[in-house]
């Protein structure tokens, strides 16, 4: 599966999980260069699994909070912990 954000191939990987209706992919087959810590909200901080939201900057354009991770999983959400979703502007195919 590949996450694209206008023609920029994101992540790309077989090794994806499923859940909650997101794909999930792992670090490795992220491009962490283009992610940049988005300043965390209310409700983030609220996150019971420790939520880090991040901006993807790809192609001179900032596209804010499309990309997150989470950082502290409790057990029903163990499988995606550390692993990358994407939404908003990012198609996932």
């Amino acid at each position: 599966m590949k996450a694209i954000l206008n023609g920029h191939v994101i992540a790309e990987s077989d090794d994806i999980v499923k859940s909650g209706g997101y794909v999930y992919f792992p670090p490795g087959a992220t491009r962490l260069d283009w992610l940049e810590k988005a300043e965390k909200t209310d409700s983030d901080k609220a996150c019971p699994h420790g939520v880090q939201f991040y901006d993807v900057v790809v192609g001179g354009h900032r596209y804010p909070r499309n990309a997150w991770s989470y950082e502290a999983p409790r057990p029903a959400m163990q499988a995606v912990g550390g692993r990358f979703g994407f939404w908003e502007d990012v198609k996932v195919t």
